[in-house]
């Protein structure tokens, strides 16, 4: 399948090894790892951060063969989940520090493409996490707003 925006074909990518439970040297106790994940979220780490610590530091290659589930549904059954999944939020901040530099340099005909490009990602984000409810009907993004969006 060729790139959405360059006109030249991908390489592939690889693959996690099919595993259908977790090795006999990971971290296995459910109610342990569910516990670092809500300690980890408290401390305020993403999902993504908390999945590596939980790599790195615990010895567990992957929440989803211990509790059957993603960090981020656990997170929810506590309700530590964030408003704006992860990747829509990184994609918005990436757009806003494309428009802090456009509004410097005016004549960047380059940044001004990877704006316009990355504000497509985010509205077909919107409308896939709309889709499946993830994110509320009236929810809209602006790029004037956006930056109230992601404060914390």
């Amino acid at each position: 399948m060729a790139r959405m925006y360059a006109r030249r074909k991908g390489s592939a990518g690889s693959t996690h090894p099919y595993r259908t439970s977790a090795p006999e040297w990971s971290l296995k106790d459910k109610e342990e790892v569910k516990g670092i994940i809500s300690d980890l979220a408290s401390k305020g780490l993403s999902t993504s951060e908390i999945g590596m610590v939980l790599r790195d530091s615990y010895g567990v290659p992957s929440t989803k063969l211990i509790l059957n589930t993603k960090i981020t549904k656990v997170l929810r059954e506590e309700n530590k989940a964030p408003s704006i999944p992860e990747d829509l939020e990184n994609l918005i901040e990436k757009a806003i520090r494309l428009n802090k530099h456009l509004k410097v340099h005016k004549k960047d005909f380059h940044n001004r493409r990877a704006l316009q490009l990355t504000e497509s990602k985010i509205r077909r984000l919107v409308r896939y996490y709309k889709r499946e409810n993830v994110l509320p009907e009236t929810w809209v993004y602006d790029r004037d707003k956006a930056e109230m969006l992601i404060s914390k």
